[in-house]
């Protein structure tokens, strides 16, 4: 994701087979990019990684509409907070169990855990 678009970012106004011109933004492929290898990760690199990628994702999504319609929404009370809290700490609570269970799956032989896949 990117705030802004670079000189590999253009658009394309073309006719199409159904003869209707329309436009298309294109972007050039560029074969130099790279990935973290999150297998050999440590620790610390794992927890650095993660926030690198929530960052970038609330970057992109807190440009992606317009702020002050956003804003007004929201309004000034802190029933969003409280809502997002209570979602997180709903959603954190379902992952541990979900967990859990998956633990006890492989400990009781109903499923197969595999190293390397």
């Amino acid at each position: 994701m990117q705030a802004a678009g670079d000189v590999f970012l253009g658009w394309l106004r073309t006719t199409g087979i159904d003869g209707k011109r329309r436009d298309f933004y294109i972007r050039q492929l560029w074969d130099w990019k790279v990935s973290a290898d999150i297998e050999t990760m440590l620790p610390s690199g794992m927890a650095l990684y993660g926030q690198l990628c929530g960052w970038t994702l609330a970057r992109a999504h807190a440009r992606s509409g317009d702020s002050i319609a956003i804003a007004s929404y929201l309004g000034h009370g802190d029933s969003f907070e409280r809502a997002i809290v209570e979602f997180s700490e709903k959603y954190a609570d379902q992952n541990e169990q979900d967990h859990r269970e998956l633990l006890e799956a492989i400990d009781s032989g109903r499923l197969e855990a595999v190293a390397g896949i």
